[in-house]
């Protein structure tokens, strides 16, 4: 549920979009990542890192956008957050014990050091190419940059997780506490 919640704030930037402007839009973006994200602490005491630098992406961009009337500072919202996360993965191939996929889907999969590294490589080209993609329509075809940003970045994450998942499902950890082994 958590992780829908998310997608909450997108959604409803969405629907203002095509019902007003981006400024109102905008405006109400950053309100509802600040009601979602607040209330996420609010009930878990925590954010994900990941969750911290999309609020804080939000608001600052978002507020920018706002101050100086052009939408040109949201565009970059996205590029950026996704280039961050990218340098965050290849940071942590150089800086810690193990890469960040590792540590978030260490639970999941138990994988060679090897994969485990190819994976990691393959997060930093996605969100590169991801980061890429959404400057490149949000700068070039800019009547398409809101339906991308909701429906395209999307799509791609989830063909990105769909494919991972098909390569890595006979690197599943089996449970053991399995019915047959009782």
């Amino acid at each position: 549920m958590k992780q829908w919640l998310d997608f909450l704030p997108l959604l409803v930037f969405f629907v203002t979009f095509k019902t007003y402007d981006i400024f109102t839009a905008t405006s109400v973006l950053i309100a509802s990542s600040i009601v979602v994200y607040g209330g996420m602490w609010l009930k878990y005491k925590h954010l994900e890192n990941g969750q911290k630098i999309t609020l804080v992406a939000t608001v600052l961009f978002g507020s920018a956008t706002l101050l100086l009337h052009d939408e040109a500072y949201l565009k970059w919202k996205a590029p950026i957050i996704n280039w961050i996360f990218a340098a965050a993965f290849l940071g942590s191939m150089y800086i810690g014990k193990e890469p960040l996929v590792q540590k978030m889907l260490g639970v999941a999969f138990d994988m060679p050091a090897a994969v485990w590294r190819k994976l990691n490589w393959a997060w930093v080209g996605f969100f590169i190419f991801a980061g890429a993609s959404n400057a490149y329509v949000a700068f070039n075809f800019q009547q398409y940059w809101v339906d991308f940003k909701v429906f395209g970045s999307l799509a791609m994450t989830i063909i990105f997780m769909i494919a991972q998942f098909v390569l890595l499902s006979r690197y599943l950890k089996q449970d053991i506490n399995s019915p047959e082994e009782k």
